[in-house]
Parts: structure tokens; sequence; C-alpha cells
């Protein structure tokens, strides 16, 4: 990738007697520099791509650690290298996104739980349950109860995110359990500062290798029959070691309050801060954080420490369990600690909060209030009552106004997205032979099941969508298609979906984008990427340089694939006819149309250092803008319908005669010609122009453009 973290790296190699300042994810990161982590993998999703776009990038210094560092393929390759830690003494660390990267990786970190680990073992998953990153809505939780593995859910604080990351691999040696850390947006998000301390290099490394394999031994196999036996020792041995150092550790935290002791709130650690925000709406906490209520603040989420619950609600009026999502995992384990230690202290949670969706400050307040409302109504102050009745009323009063909901606001493409053009000669070609049912995928372009296009039938994971159409192309009459991306293909889709077509036989069309990088996760290389000396040496710097790399028609074509076009992104016309072609011909087998087109924010990337360059050098740059002929428009808007892009847009007709909005090109304009292509393809209207801004012209160039002006001028009316 083009992007450059090289202030970030600096922060890293910070040590004792200095201050690490910035966000959580950063913090996160050298925290493990400082446990002594001897390798790291992973694969990026919101919202923890940051930590290992870092580690790739400072792999100088990595090396100077020791510390291996892999971007894997998919999120299984990342929790298959945990496997180092079952054997020898070292530790390791993996992220990706959760929920969807845990499902990816689930089969490898079942069977690292069966055995244990020897070494400490840290997953840091990007948790985002109810905020809005994750294509589905799922918590982390269950498999850590399923598997046997801590579950870590930090408060948002980065001195204390940083210690449970020390503290969590010392957890996991102590255990012999792998150890998640879900890491919530705002955790990755939140800004402060910590007293760093200098980076540990680890015992064992790429400095300093293991000498000799260890011996065989079959119980640190995941295999019958020891499997069996494996699961009594998570029961007899593993968990209440875990138990045992969360206590004597004092992971969890007991905030004692000042004002209504008697009244207790347990809480993931997660939503400590919007907790805190809460009561202060109460005016039941300052803004250091003094409650005026007992809060008892789970930073371990599992395995529970039964003793340490019982103790909190011992001496409470009543308790108050704040868990986002559903199942009640945790209130459902609380009851029945509390009941199997005789404690009759009512215990609410899901009776008074939502059992799903983001519980907000908002959301806590309602609950809050319920809660206070039945043990303690006189701490609810009349002001906190008049702010969630007022907005409600504020609710109901814009609905009332608007008389119906506002338009969604959907994500979008960016700017000269190299996608936005395929699914237009789709829509395109779809007008010709009839609808087609289309197999999504997760990636930039899962963005084109919102308007203008609206394609896509479902989206059932990461480089699975010419597998999930295995079951629909035998029941249709017209053909299926499915679309990927480049790093869907790489991710998943080369095994699960093209294997299994070619093994089959299938009559399938798949659709890949071949933009040359992970876009949708941060654009990161993968090995359809460009390489570095093409980027340098290329003489058209200004073209996309994806073609450059065969390594998707090479392998399609060593696994015997036999139709197989590649097309340029931005050629509508051209793939247009090559989609109904795959749909139509009479060709029976896997037929792979390859969408060739550089990822633009690459491109842009790429591109703008060298014309600045050439600009500070006084050399001749050429920018090319596209407009619209307002007189010519028509104002039928087809151009949008076609193209969605966020450049083309409406503004008022300039001729008095005509009430309809003309079509209009803005500032933000890359200079694709996807509005040019789509009028040619489509047969629109001729309003679109293409022009070319000369910085730096050369002295025939200067002449031309005066006789040109001159005469504009001469033919102008008096």
């Amino acid at each position: 990738m083009e992007v450059s973290f090289h202030e970030e790296i600096e922060a890293l190699r910070l040590g004792s007697g200095h201050t690490f300042h910035g966000e959580g994810i950063l913090a996160i990161t050298k925290a493990l520099l400082q446990a002594g982590v001897s390798y790291v993998g992973g694969y990026q999703g919101a919202p923890v791509s940051h930590l290992l776009d870092v580690m790739v990038q400072a792999k100088p210094y990595m090396d100077e650690l020791g510390v291996h560092v892999e971007a894997c393929s998919n999120e299984a390759s990342a929790a298959a290298m945990l496997g180092a830690s079952i054997h020898y003494p070292v530790r390791g660390a993996v992220t990706w996104k959760s929920i969807v990267g845990t499902n990816v990786a689930a089969d490898a970190l079942s069977n690292l739980s069966s055995p244990g680990v020897t070494g400490g073992v840290l997953i840091v998953v990007g948790e985002d349950y109810g905020e809005g990153a994750s294509v589905i809505q799922e918590r982390t939780h269950a498999y850590a109860l399923k598997s046997g593995m801590c579950l870590l859910d930090p408060r948002p604080d980065l001195p204390q995110m940083v210690r449970m990351v020390e503290q969590g691999f010392e957890l996991s040696e102590a255990s012999h359990m792998p150890v998640i850390l879900e890491l919530r947006i705002r955790a990755c998000h939140v800004r402060g500062s910590f007293a760093a301390s200098d980076n540990r290099a680890p015992r064992w490394s790429k400095k300093n290798l293991i000498a000799d394999p260890a011996r065989f031994d079959y119980m640190r196999l995941a295999h019958p029959p020891v499997t069996f036996v494996q699961e009594k020792i998570k029961a007899q041995e593993r968990i209440p070691a875990a138990r045992r150092f969360i206590q004597q550790a004092r992971l969890n935290e007991t905030f004692v309050g000042d004002a209504h002791a008697d009244l207790g709130l347990v809480v993931q650690g997660g939503l400590y801060n919007t907790l805190i925000r809460t009561l202060q709406q109460f005016g039941l906490a300052d803004e250091w954080g003094h409650s005026g209520l007992s809060i008892h603040v789970l930073n371990v989420t599992w395995p529970l420490v039964p003793e340490d619950l019982s103790a909190f609600c011992a001496d409470k009026q009543a308790v108050l369990l704040l868990e986002e999502g559903q199942p009640e995992y945790i209130e459902q384990e609380l009851a029945l600690a509390l009941r199997r230690q005789d404690l009759q202290t009512p215990l609410h949670g899901k009776d008074l909060l939502p059992s799903a969706g983001e519980y907000t400050a908002e959301v806590m307040a309602a609950g809050l209030m319920a809660f206070l409302d039945r043990h303690r109504p006189q701490a609810v102050p009349d002001s906190t009552r008049e702010w969630l009745a007022g907005n409600a009323r504020r609710r109901q009063a814009v609905q009332q106004t608007l008389g119906s909901p506002l338009p969604a606001r959907p994500p979008g493409m960016c700017i000269g997205c190299p996608e936005r053009p395929v699914f237009a000669a789709l829509k395109m070609a779809q007008t010709e032979i009839g609808p087609v049912h289309v197999s999504g995928d997760i990636g930039c372009h899962a963005l084109a099941t919102f308007e203008p296009f609206s394609v896509g039938h479902s989206i059932l994971g990461y480089g699975m969508s010419l597998a999930s159409r295995a079951g629909v192309s035998p029941l249709m009459q017209r053909r299926v298609l499915s679309v990927m991306g480049d790093g869907g293909f790489w991710h998943n889709g080369l095994l699960t979906g093209v294997q299994s077509a070619l093994f089959n036989g299938d009559d399938a069309v798949l659709l890949i984008f071949k933009n040359g990088y992970t876009s949708a996760t941060g654009t990161q290389d993968i090995i359809s990427t460009p390489d570095h000396s093409h980027k340098s040496q290329a003489s058209d710097k200004l073209a996309s340089l994806t073609a450059s790399n065969r390594t998707i028609e090479d392998t399609l074509a060593g696994l015997g694939v036999q139709w197989m076009r590649t097309v340029h992104s931005y050629r509508v016309s051209v793939m247009r006819e090559v989609v109904k072609e795959a749909l139509t011909t009479d060709f029976n087998g896997l037929k792979v149309i390859i969408a060739e087109g550089e990822c633009q924010l690459e491109r842009q990337r790429r591109v703008r250092p060298w014309l600045e360059s050439l600009l500070a050098r006084g050399e001749r740059v050429v920018r090319v803008k596209y407009g619209v002929d307002e007189d010519v428009c028509n104002g039928d808007h087809a151009c949008m319908r076609l193209s969605g892009c966020p450049t083309l847009t409406l503004k008022d007709n300039p001729d008095p005669l005509k009430l309809d909005p003309v079509a209009t090109v803005i500032d933000g304009c890359v200079g694709c010609g996807l509005c040019g292509e789509n009028a040619h393809a489509a047969s629109l209207c001729p309003s679109f122009y293409r022009a070319e801004v000369i910085r730096h012209p050369r002295w025939h160039e200067r002449l031309l453009a005066g006789l040109r002006q001159t005469a504009l001028r001469w033919l102008q009316p008096a």
C-alpha cells in the first residue's frame, strides 16, 4: 500500500521514561512488543486493520527485535500460526475482524484449544457488535464458551488496555488456554496516553532460533482418543487455573459507590466509558469517573469468577447487569452463581434493557432509570426524566414534520472506482438478455447492492459467491452470475468456489474484480498487487497497472479454466458484450470474466506525488477533466442512474424555459471517463465532453490556445 505509517512506527520505538500518546489500537500494538511477542499474524478488517498495517510497514524494526510478522491470506491461516505456541514457550498474537473473521478461523481455533498452549497466545479481534462495521451482527462470546478460550473485554483506557495485553499473555500461560482480546470500535479509536516500557526482544525469535524440535507428544495433538482427556482437562484444570489468575492479578475491577453503594452495576469492560457518561446524566458520576453506584467491571468476561461476583452482589439491595447483545450469556451465568450461593439479591438485565442492538448512553439511561425506579426512585433527577422524554418528543415531532422517513444515506464506491463501470455494463446487459441472479460477496462490490445498481441476491461470506450459487444455478433457466474481488479470490474463493466448480463441471459464470488490492479493508497488498518495480518503471504512470500482474489468470489457466476473458473495467461497451457472451454462450463449464482496473485510491496515492514532482520541476502536466454541456443536456438523468458517481450530480437549469435540473460534474472528478463511456455504451445524449487542463504548456500550445480564444471572441455576438 502507498499509505505511510512513519509516525506510528516511531511511536512503537518508545521506551521507558517516555509517554505514548495515540489511539487505542496503536497502544495495543505497542503492548504486544512490550510483552515480548515472537510472532504476529492476521488478516485486516475494521476496526483492527491498523495493527497489522503498521507492523507490516515496520518490518525493519520488527527484524531488529526478531519478531516475525505475516500478513496472512485469511483468518484461518492466521489462527493456524498459533500452533507454534502449542509445544514451544513462544508468545504469539493474531488479529482479525470479528465475528466474520472468527467464523473463518473457527476450525483452527477449536483444534488449538483442545490440546492447549505452552506459550502465551493472544487473539485480537475487532468486536463491533451493534456498531455497524460488520456485515453481520453476532458476538465473539459464544466461541470463547464453546472452545474454552479466555475472553477479555478491556475498559477503554489506554493504561488498562496495555495492562490487559501484557496480563493476557500471562493468563494464557498460567491456564494453557488461548486468550481472545475483543476490542470494540470505541476502544480502538479512544485516544489517551500511558507510560511506555522498553520493548522486549522475545526469548525465541528470528534472531535466536530454537535449536531442536520438541519431542513427540500425542497429548499435544487434537486427535482422538486424547481429545476426550483434553476436554476433561479444560474443565478440571485450565478453567480453575484461569480463575485463580484472574483473582490474583485483579484483572476485574470494583469501584465502590459513594452515594448509593448498596446498588450495584455489573458491566462489560468495553461498555464502561458509556456507562460513566450515562451516570453523569443522572448526576451519579463526575468527570473523573467517580460513581454514586458501586460498579464491578468485567475486563474478563469469560471465565467469570463466581466468588468475586457473589462477594460483590452479597450486600447489594439490587444489581443491574449491562451485557450488550444476545443471548444473555453473562446474565445466565451470574444468576446461576447467585442461586448456587443461595443469594437472593434481585438481578436485572435484559428485563430492563434491550436484548439486541448497541448500548448507547441513551439506551443505558432508559434501562438505568427503570432499575432505579424500582429500587431507588429518589435517585432519578427530574432533569434526566425530561432529557429522555424530550428526546422522544423531538423524534416524534421530526417524524410528523417530515411525513415520511428520511431516505437512507448508504455508503458508496469511491470516486473513479473501477467496479462502478462493470456494474453499469451489467445493468445494460440485463436490459437485453433479461434479469440475472447475482451471487454477491463481501468487499467493495457489496456496495453495488445499493442504488443505483441494486445488484446482489446473497452475501454468504468472503470469497464465497461462486460456492453460494451452486444450489441456485442448477434450478435456474438463466445462468447465475457470481462476483468477487481479487481479495476474496485469494482469501477463500479459489478453493471453495473455483476448485469446486471445476471439480463438478458446473456451468457457472464468475466475475472477478482485479483491482490489485484488498481495498475494502484498507488497500493492503495481495499476491496480485502490481510490484513496486513496475510501479516505478512504468512508462505511463497514469494508466492502470494491474494488467502487469497475471497471477490470477495464470492460476486459473493452471487449474484448467478454458473460458476466460480479461477486460479493462472502464471499457463499458466491451464489458457489456463480454457479460452477455458469458451468460448466453453454448460453452458448458466455468466461465471467468476478469475486470482489470487498478483501485482508484491506490492509483491516486501513486500518481499524485509523481505529478507534484513534475510540477515542482516545471514540467508539462496534463489533467483530464470531464464535464456536461448544459445546453445539450436534456435533464433525464439517465447518466446518473447508470453510474452513481458522486461527482456527477444536479444543478439548476440555466435555461429559464426549462424546469428540469441538468447534470453537472463537480470538482472531485478524477477523470476516469466513466460518464462518457456510459453515454457512449448506452447511446445517451452527447452532452459529455472531455477537456485537458495543461500546466506548464509548450510554446506551440500557448500559441494555439491564443488563436482559439481570438477566434471565439470574433464569433461571439456583439
